[in-house]
Formats: structure tokens, sequence, C-alpha cells
């Protein structure tokens, strides 16, 4: 497989696929250009070899073509500026071939919005609420045939192609699967974030030291049951947190009040109970809670045991004894992986626990072992406590780091490596 490093770029047009699907405010300021500042490395060395950047890029979910909302253009200014070089722009991606093949050594080029166009997603826009199965289908195969076409002009547009957008590597969109077919091997490769990723998912689920500790928070059992049975075959300890919590409790028999639960995924939550210990994998449960009498950050509060919870309360974080097991565990692991909080982290007096579960981490990591934390709430809790440079890695992917841990092939990745 083709690495940027060993790859000379000089003379040549890069199309880089990265991830600028950037927040921004009703100014069009950008409110957080981590993405942007990820993809540098890789821009700056095409530019650095004497090559030219083509980057592409999503944002947003359009309905239409164009959608000034959801425009590029509102970021150019930005990207120049951390790029240090004037990017240029074109309002159009699908007519951008004569702006391309002008581009110089050390030119950068921004596209419009790649959804723009329903080609890139391959789905048929536009269709009547009552259209027959037959319409869906033919309307389908034929955005899929338009989609392979969108592929190939955009791939005409340059000699080589790096994919450097981990955060939509699990879609088979045109420009992070498809447009690799009009590569050869030789001359497509992933950016340095993208490679980053990829190795650090290879650590976390092939290339194991052990004890290997999972975190897994979040509100429903149903939204991570493939995760969990995913992990469920490969680590040592599988911390359940946030609001599954009280799905489990239950389970068991214990009283959670008006706690978040999932009532017909009981049965479920034994049944992963069940699994475990059928593979030897330690499941730890929360032991107390902070409870609250309102869904706020000014409610009253208190402590209790998990599953003595009182009508007209609810669980909004773990208690202190839980935060005590979770962090021995947790220091005690080799590997660690961290998605979802512990509770209601946005509230300040609900942060405790995931805080703790951080801390742990954090001395985990300072003695050796490997931390990946994933997922936008556990990437949010390390930034707010101010320890994203003291874990190993922190994924820029949501959706795609979670289909990787299920353990499902990502298109962005296969279509480069095969």
């Amino acid at each position: 497989m083709q690495t940027i490093d060993n790859f000379n770029f000089a003379g040549k047009k890069a199309f880089v696929r990265v991830d600028f699907n950037v927040p921004v405010d009703e100014n069009f300021n950008i409110t957080d250009d981590t993405r942007i500042r990820g993809a540098l490395p890789t821009l700056k060395k095409i530019l650095a070899d004497g090559g030219s950047v083509i980057i592409a890029s999503h944002m947003g979910r359009p309905k239409k073509n164009p959608d000034a909302k959801y425009s590029l253009k509102h970021i150019v200014a930005h990207v120049s500026a951390k790029l240090g070089v004037d990017v240029k722009f074109v309002d159009d991606c699908a007519k951008a071939a004569e702006a391309c093949a002008a581009l110089k050594p050390g030119e950068a080029l921004l596209l419009e919005n790649l959804r723009f166009y329903a080609e890139e997603e391959g789905k048929p826009r536009g269709l009547a609420e009552d259209a027959t199965d037959e319409e869906k289908a033919a309307a389908k195969k034929a955005i899929k045939a338009s989609q392979k076409e969108f592929a190939k002009l955009l791939a005409s547009y340059a000699d080589c192609y790096v994919n450097d957008a981990f955060g939509t590597a699990h879609r088979a969109h045109a420009s992070t699967a498809l447009i690799a077919d009009y590569f050869d091997a030789d001359h497509k490769m992933f950016g340095y974030l993208m490679n980053q990723e990829v190795l650090a998912i290879e650590k976390i689920m092939t290339d194991t030291a052990r004890p290997f500790t999972a975190i897994m928070g979040g509100s429903k059992v149903s939204s991570k049951i493939e995760i969990i049975e995913n992990l469920l075959t490969k680590v040592d300890n599988l911390i359940i947190a946030g609001g599954m919590t009280y799905t489990f409790t239950k389970a068991l028999g214990g009283k959670i009040g008006n706690s978040i639960c999932e009532d017909d995924k009981l049965d479920l939550a034994l049944g992963l109970l069940e699994k475990a210990k059928a593979n030897n994998v330690k499941m730890v449960l929360a032991v107390d809670a902070k409870i609250a009498d309102a869904f706020s950050n000014d409610a009253n509060t208190k402590f209790v045991n998990v599953d003595e919870i009182p009508d007209g309360w609810e669980g909004m974080d773990i208690g202190p004894k839980t935060e005590a097991i979770f962090a021995d565990v947790i220091k005690n692991s080799k590997t660690i992986l961290w998605n979802g909080p512990t509770g209601v982290f946005e509230f300040d007096n609900f942060t405790s626990g995931s805080r703790a579960v951080a801390d742990a981490i954090v001395e985990a990591t300072k003695n050796g072992a490997f931390s990946l934390v994933g997922g936008g709430d556990s990437v949010a809790c390390v930034n707010k406590f101010g320890v994203a440079d003291k874990v190993s890695y922190v994924s820029t992917g949501g959706g795609a780091l979670l289909e990787a841990i299920e353990g499902l092939v990502l298109p962005g990745i296969a279509a480069i490596k095969g």
C-alpha cells in the first residue's frame, strides 16, 4: 500500500478528501476548526513537495444544489490563513476541470460542497412521498450509476488521490470510496490524519496489550448493541456507564425511579451479562449514583445505591463508590477505549464521574497504557477537562469509529487498502 511519506508529489495534482464539516455560527464564523487543523500536515506535505492540492469536502446535509447555508465559500479565508496559501475556490465541484488544470505547483484549490450533488452520497432526491416501490428502485439504480460517473469526473481532476477524511470513512460515497477505483495502487493513499486513525483502531482491536478495558456510555443499549457484542469477544473488562446503566440495573431487579430506561431491552441486557460471563469478560456496572429530582443543573441531588433510586428522582451520574471501582479497573489496564460519558456531563454538577474516568485514563496512559477516546461526547469530555493531550489518541470519527469497533469494514479504508 502506498504511503504519503513515500510518495513524491512534485509536479502532481492531488485530490485530497478532507472533512471540513466544521460548525459555524449565524454569521458563518467557524466556532471549532479542529478538523481543518487536523488536515494541515497532509496538505502542507503535498505543497512542500512541489505538488498542488484540490481540496474536497462536504458540509452539513444540503437538500439542494446549491444551498448557500452550506457553502464552503464561507471557510475559504480561514483555510487560507491556516494553510499559509491563498486558497482558490470553485463554486461548482462538477465544473472545476479548467480551474484544476490551471493549478501550479504550490497552489491550492477548494471545491464547493460535494453534497450539493446527490451523486456524492448516491441517494435519490426529490422522490414523491407516494412513490411506488418500483419508482424508488428505479431512482436508486439511476443514482448509483450517476454516482460512478461523478466519482470518475472528480478523479479526472488529479494525478493522485489522498483520503484524509476518517469521519466519512464509513460511507461509500463518490469521493470517499468510489473515486479510488480510478487510481492505481501507487497513486492512492491515506493522509496523515486518516493513517493515525487506522493505526489507532488496529492497535485497539488487533494489536492489543492486556488487560483491555472498554468504557461504553450512552443513553441506549439498543444503539450500542452491535458494538458491545463485538467487544465482548475482545475485551477483558467492559464498563457500562451513562444512561445504559439503568436498563441493566432494572433488568437485575433494581429500583431506578425516573431514570432513563429501555423497558423493551431488559432481556437483551441480561443476555449481554450472560455472554460476558461465558466469555470470561468482567462486566463492570455502577453500584451508586448521583441522583436529582429534575433534569437540571440546579436540581436537588443526593447519592444513593444505584438500585434504590426513589420515585421522582433520576440517575444523572455515577457516585463516588463507582468512581473508585471504575478508576481501579482503568488504572490496571494496558489498552483502554472510551466511548461515552458516565452521566450528564453537560451540567457542571454532574461532571464528577466523567472527570474521574478521564483522570484514571490519563494516569494509566502515563504508566504505559494505550488509550483511545472516540465519539462526540467523550471527545467533548477530554476537551472540557483539558486532558486531550494526555491520552494516546483522540479520534476525529464518530460513526466511523463506532462501525470500526463493531468489526465492520469501512468503505473509505477498504478503497485504499484493498
